[in-house]
Protein backbone atom coordinates (compact mmCIF):
# COMPACT_ATOMS: atom_id res chain seq x y z
CA UNK A 1 0.00 0.00 0.00
CA UNK A 2 1.37 3.35 -1.00
CA UNK A 3 1.93 6.02 1.86
CA UNK A 4 0.13 9.21 0.82
CA UNK A 5 2.21 12.41 2.52
CA UNK A 6 0.31 15.80 3.19
CA UNK A 7 2.61 19.13 2.30
CA UNK A 8 2.84 20.81 5.41
CA UNK A 9 5.26 23.36 4.68
CA UNK A 10 8.46 21.34 6.25
CA UNK A 11 11.44 23.81 7.37
CA UNK A 12 14.33 22.40 7.27
CA UNK A 13 16.13 25.33 9.26
CA UNK A 14 13.99 24.10 12.79
CA UNK A 15 15.51 20.84 12.48
CA UNK A 16 17.97 21.39 15.35
CA UNK A 17 15.00 23.32 17.67
CA UNK A 18 12.27 20.40 16.72
CA UNK A 19 15.45 17.43 18.21
CA UNK A 20 16.20 19.70 21.14
CA UNK A 21 12.34 20.07 22.21
CA UNK A 22 11.80 16.58 21.83
CA UNK A 23 14.88 15.72 24.00
CA UNK A 24 13.59 19.11 26.78
CA UNK A 25 9.50 17.91 27.14
CA UNK A 26 7.62 19.91 29.61
CA UNK A 27 6.05 17.19 32.36
CA UNK A 28 3.17 17.18 30.27
CA UNK A 29 4.07 16.60 27.23
CA UNK A 30 5.66 13.97 28.40
CA UNK A 31 3.07 12.33 30.27
CA UNK A 32 0.49 12.67 27.21
CA UNK A 33 3.51 11.11 25.11
CA UNK A 34 4.30 8.10 26.86
CA UNK A 35 1.67 7.37 28.53
CA UNK A 36 -1.01 7.50 25.78
CA UNK A 37 0.10 8.81 21.92
CA UNK A 38 3.26 6.66 21.70
CA UNK A 39 1.45 3.72 21.65
CA UNK A 40 -1.68 4.79 20.29
CA UNK A 41 -2.81 2.84 17.20
CA UNK A 42 -3.15 5.79 14.54
CA UNK A 43 0.50 7.67 14.45
CA UNK A 44 1.55 10.42 15.91
CA UNK A 45 5.23 12.39 15.73
CA UNK A 46 6.50 14.74 18.71
CA UNK A 47 7.32 18.13 17.63
CA UNK A 48 6.92 18.26 13.94
CA UNK A 49 7.57 21.38 12.05
CA UNK A 50 5.39 22.55 9.81
CA UNK A 51 5.97 25.69 7.98
CA UNK A 52 7.98 28.29 10.44
CA UNK A 53 6.24 26.62 13.88
CA UNK A 54 7.17 23.40 15.34
CA UNK A 55 3.46 21.46 16.57
CA UNK A 56 4.00 19.79 20.08
CA UNK A 57 2.26 16.79 18.67
CA UNK A 58 1.12 15.85 15.44
CA UNK A 59 -0.97 13.16 13.76
CA UNK A 60 -0.84 13.19 9.83
CA UNK A 61 -3.74 10.42 8.87
CA UNK A 62 -6.08 13.09 11.32
CA UNK A 63 -5.10 16.19 10.03
CA UNK A 64 -4.56 16.76 13.96
CA UNK A 65 -1.78 19.38 15.52
CA UNK A 66 -2.13 19.06 19.32
CA UNK A 67 -0.95 21.94 21.30
CA UNK A 68 -0.21 21.86 25.27
CA UNK A 69 -0.07 25.34 26.18
CA UNK A 70 1.85 26.48 29.48
CA UNK A 71 1.54 30.21 31.00
CA UNK A 72 3.19 32.15 28.50
CA UNK A 73 0.07 31.15 26.16
CA UNK A 74 -2.14 33.01 28.72
CA UNK A 75 -0.98 36.31 27.99
CA UNK A 76 -2.43 38.83 25.21
CA UNK A 77 0.90 38.44 23.12
CA UNK A 78 0.58 34.54 23.57
CA UNK A 79 -2.96 34.58 22.63
CA UNK A 80 -2.23 36.70 19.29
CA UNK A 81 0.59 34.39 18.43
CA UNK A 82 -1.86 30.93 18.80
CA UNK A 83 -4.17 32.31 16.85
CA UNK A 84 -1.88 33.54 13.82
CA UNK A 85 -0.48 29.96 14.12
CA UNK A 86 -3.83 28.20 14.64
CA UNK A 87 -4.89 30.86 11.02
CA UNK A 88 -1.55 29.62 9.25
CA UNK A 89 -2.47 25.40 10.54
CA UNK A 90 -6.06 25.68 9.22
CA UNK A 91 -4.65 26.75 5.58
CA UNK A 92 -2.83 23.47 5.41
CA UNK A 93 -6.53 21.38 6.30
CA UNK A 94 -5.21 20.99 10.02
CA UNK A 95 -7.24 20.93 12.67
CA UNK A 96 -5.94 22.49 16.30
CA UNK A 97 -6.52 20.73 19.51
CA UNK A 98 -5.46 22.78 22.82
CA UNK A 99 -4.99 21.48 26.32
CA UNK A 100 -3.84 23.44 29.25
CA UNK A 101 -1.12 21.56 31.50
CA UNK A 102 -3.24 21.62 34.50
CA UNK A 103 -6.13 19.75 32.18
CA UNK A 104 -3.03 17.34 31.42
CA UNK A 105 -2.37 17.18 35.30
CA UNK A 106 -5.31 16.84 36.26
CA UNK A 107 -7.97 15.54 33.74
CA UNK A 108 -5.61 13.27 32.11
CA UNK A 109 -8.43 11.12 31.10
CA UNK A 110 -10.86 13.39 29.52
CA UNK A 111 -7.87 14.91 27.33
CA UNK A 112 -7.43 11.04 25.93
CA UNK A 113 -10.67 10.43 25.21
CA UNK A 114 -11.09 14.02 23.49
CA UNK A 115 -7.84 13.21 21.29
CA UNK A 116 -9.29 10.24 20.46
CA UNK A 117 -12.18 11.28 19.47
CA UNK A 118 -10.85 13.79 17.51
CA UNK A 119 -9.02 11.53 15.82
CA UNK A 120 -11.87 9.21 14.91
CA UNK A 121 -14.34 11.73 13.78
CA UNK A 122 -11.11 13.28 11.25
CA UNK A 123 -10.52 9.81 9.96
CA UNK A 124 -14.08 9.00 9.05
CA UNK A 125 -14.36 12.24 7.48
CA UNK A 126 -11.63 12.02 5.38
CA UNK A 127 -12.83 8.84 4.25
CA UNK A 128 -16.12 10.21 3.24
CA UNK A 129 -14.65 12.02 0.73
Amino acid sequence: MEKKYDFTGYNSFLKPAARELRKAMTPQERRLWYCFLREYPVRFRRQRIIERFIADFYCSAAKLVIEIDGAQHFTVTGKEYDQIRTDILKRYGLAVLRFTNAEIDQHFREVCMRIDNMVQRRIRKAQLR
